[in-house]
């Protein structure tokens, strides 16, 4: 059942929807936030004057191009790449790229939707834009990549910059294809514009902590979510969908604070280990080896492989959806409740449904919205502007420490906004309306933009 919107806010709904056909994830998101918004129109009555929502709702820009590429047998493929600039009210676009074959207009929408408010939330200079291609990287050897990934920035160079729009990476997209990308930029502009990726290696301008930041910083969150409620991760038991880059730096963080993580997952299944997740074997088989998660049974003693399993049915203390979106749903939502599960933190953009969202809060649990609790990693993306733009390098301890300030920073306002406008607890009226608020505010600002 979707929640009845502000009467105000419904005929806006209506138009995205008249806009946007058959973007089913952008119409998610959108709903989402303007659920929130019906209470901001009244103490904010001059944001509906200045039509702030219905300008957040449109993209300023939308780029859409083809990608022709050759494989490693001469055969020419070609693919379709977007880069979403979404809103630029507070600093230049800044959001990842996902390569994978789901990818259309509407999964980048939604993603850069998100990336407005959640680049708000972190109080970093950045504004909000994504952008992807449907090409498949699984089973591409690295000379495909590149010259997939040169022939994309061929297009997208002329509308990128470190003070326009900034991308990094996001799923398929890691730091062999930032370096791809990259070089193909510097090569083209013939400049060394550090500022312009994130993500980067060490060697070339990259930052400490940012393969860490999104898995880390939303464990960050949980953390605060439960020190507002007395309790600490601290012997709790916890399960993390995904096993790649959130997923991975999730479980170590976790770990690092004293809870146990008792399973992972990829596409074709689920691991559950009740000792504890060995990170050490999950780093090796999945960033090292690049296989599936399958081949950690085959090494661990005791730990049990379900092909095709659901991750949601393993009883848990904290879960954390850290893989893709909607894959947690109503039914599984409950699930998680009736087994005793208190605390849910989003590793990955908009992985519960809203059917999902609402048996948590229905049930009380400690939920944190993605754009709140996986902001860590554009916030870090965010840091690594800030040491490009100096010429200077910090260090993973003073990099983390950075992290984890804007994680309790984000907390604390949200926290805050929700109590503000009469919904005590509820991450998600406080991180829509604090992100909410602070773009439109720029954009009254800034008038007619």
């Amino acid at each position: 059942m979707t929640v009845r919107l502000d009467e105000k806010l419904e005929p806006i709904y209506q138009d995205v929807l008249r806009r946007n056909p058959g973007e089913n994830e952008f119409h998610q998101a959108v709903h989402e936030v303007l659920e929130t918004l019906g209470p901001v129109l009244v103490k904010y009555p001059e944001l509906a004057e200045h039509k702030v929502i219905q300008r957040i709702c449109e993209p300023e820009r939308q780029i859409i191009f083809r990608v022709p590429w050759q494989d490693d047998q001469g055969e020419i493929h070609i693919n379709r790449a977007f880069r979403v600039e979404f809103n630029s009210a507070l600093g230049p676009y800044k959001g990842g790229m996902r390569f994978h074959p789901s990818v259309y207009l509407g999964i980048i929408k939604f993603l850069g939707f998100e990336q407005i408010f959640k680049n708000a939330l972190t109080d970093l200079p950045i504004g909000g834009g994504k952008g992807g291609s449907d090409f498949d990287p699984k089973g591409k050897s690295d000379d495909e990549i590149m010259r997939f990934c040169q022939s994309l920035m061929t297009e997208l160079y002329r509308h990128l910059g470190e003070y326009t729009d900034v991308p990094a990476g996001d799923i398929g997209v890691g730091q062999r294809e930032v370096g791809y990308l990259f070089g193909q930029y510097k090569r083209i502009t013939n400049r060394y514009e550090s500022g312009v990726f994130t993500g980067k290696g060490l060697d070339w301008g990259g930052s400490r902590a940012r393969k860490e930041a999104t898995g880390y910083g939303t464990v960050f969150f949980v953390q605060e979510m439960l020190k507002a409620r007395k309790e600490s991760l601290e012997g709790k038991t916890c399960i993390v969908s995904g096993s790649g880059n959130v997923a991975i730096y999730a479980i170590e963080k976790a770990e690092q604070l004293g809870a146990k993580v008792i399973a992972c997952s990829d596409s074709s299944g689920i691991i559950v280990d009740e000792k504890g997740i060995d990170l050490k074997l999950v780093k090796r088989i999945k960033e090292v080896e690049r296989r599936r998660i399958s081949a950690y049974a085959e090494e661990r003693k005791g730990a049990k492989y379900v092909e095709d399993g659901n991750i949601w049915g393993v009883p848990c203390d904290v879960a954390l959806p850290c893989a893709t979106q909607n894959e947690l749903n109503g039914k599984d939502a409950k699930k998680l409740v009736e087994q005793g599960c208190t605390t849910v933190a989003e590793g990955a953009n908009m992985p519960c449904t809203p059917e999902a969202i609402r048996v948590f809060q229905d049930a009380s649990i400690a939920y944190g919205p993605g754009k709140a609790a996986n902001a860590g990693g554009v916030a870090t993306s965010a840091l690594e502007m800030q040491q490009n733009a100096s010429r200077d390098f910090w260090t993973f301890q003073y990099t983390e420490k950075r992290l984890e300030e804007i994680m309790v920073n984000i907390h604390r306002n949200c926290y805050e906004t929700a109590d503000e406008f009469g919904a005590p607890g509820n991450y998600v009226v406080g991180a829509n309306i604090t992100g909410f608020l602070k773009v439109s505010k720029a954009m009254v600002a800034m008038g007619l933009i």
